[in-house]
């Protein structure tokens, strides 16, 4: 899959990698600094080594939007500020975890989209938390009455509760690649014993607290996929990234949840169900790229990502 997004150029900042949603810059050195005030355009095209001497590095939050592996052409306006500031006020929330966050004093052209935070050594492991079955793991519990290796009992449907939350990890993708579900004893090949113990310990401990939070203010969380770090000062774990967001989370109304059918949900589904739509002819087996979303989408898909934002923080977004 071609992916070359385009970024901003920000001042005093060298941008040094693009996924999916996120932009990645690294503290530019004086003499970057001042190439980028006299030959934008030079800078631009100047990568240093990936991030080797940077301490910290300052995380951007697109607005670009992701489906089926693919980068969609349509962004989805202000979805990048509702991802940072929902993350944001997940931090706080969950207070005794550490987390990546340094600072928000970041360039005005990011503001409200952006954090400056600690550049950890990253674990090649998606942590996710499941306490209801949907999704891929409902996918491979039909086939094999399992997840990721883990036995669940029989008679279970789209949308039953897990009692408790199981550890279902997957292995990082590069863009425009999907990730795969593994079992818990392929991340201890992995990271090792003592680190796949407390991924999956930190894991589940996030779920619980934030599964009780979002059902205070009437929203089901399905199930979470965070990142942890290795913090190169401290030795401690961390999070990292996004963290409880419409992004890497299923979020579903309380009031409607029936378990048996899918669930409206919180994020992208509205995208989803339209490319996958005869209205946009697209063919998600093909290697064509999907078409431009309709205006209607687009707004639909924003209105639902800053309900998730109101509903969850009780603050508006503005």
């Amino acid at each position: 899959m071609n992916f070359n997004p385009e970024h901003v150029e920000l001042p005093g900042w060298t941008h040094v990698y693009s996924g999916k949603v996120r932009d990645l810059y690294i503290p530019a050195q004086p003499a970057e600094a001042s190439a980028q005030s006299n030959n934008k355009s030079a800078a631009r095209h100047r990568l240093p080594d990936p991030m080797d001497d940077a301490q910290t590095v300052l995380v951007v939050a697109s607005d670009r939007i992701s489906a089926y592996d693919h980068v969609l052409g349509t962004p989805i306006p202000d979805k990048g500020r509702v991802l940072t500031q929902l993350s944001l006020w997940w931090f706080e929330q969950l207070q005794g975890v550490a987390n990546h966050v340094v600072s928000t004093d970041v360039p005005e052209a990011v503001a409200g989209r952006a954090m400056v935070c600690k550049k950890l050594d990253m674990f090649p492991v998606e942590c996710i938390a499941r306490g209801y079955l949907t999704g891929s793991g409902l996918a491979e519990y039909r086939e094999s009455r399992t997840v990721c290796a883990i036995p669940l009992p029989e008679g279970l449907v789209d949308g039953s509760r897990l009692e408790p939350a199981i550890f279902t990890p997957s292995a990082k993708a590069e863009v425009g690649q999907h990730d795969e579900n593994i079992t818990y004893d392929a991340v201890v090949s992995m990271v090792g014993d003592d680190i796949a113990a407390q991924l999956s310990k930190k894991t589940l401990e996030i779920y619980r607290r934030a599964e009780e939070i979002a059902r205070e203010r009437g929203i089901i969380l399905a199930d979470t996929k965070v990142e942890f770090g290795m913090d190169p000062e401290t030795g401690e774990i961390t999070l990292g990234d996004e963290v409880l967001t419409p992004d890497s989370s299923r979020f579903w109304d309380a009031a409607t949840y029936a378990p048996g059918q899918a669930q409206p949900s919180f994020d992208k589904q509205f995208v989803r169900d339209w490319l996958t739509s005869d209205e946009s002819g697209w063919d998600k087996s093909s290697d064509t790229p999907p078409p431009a979303l309709p205006e209607d989408i687009v707004e639909k898909t924003r209105a639902r990502y800053v309900e998730a934002y109101e509903r969850l923080t009780g603050r508006q977004f503005s």
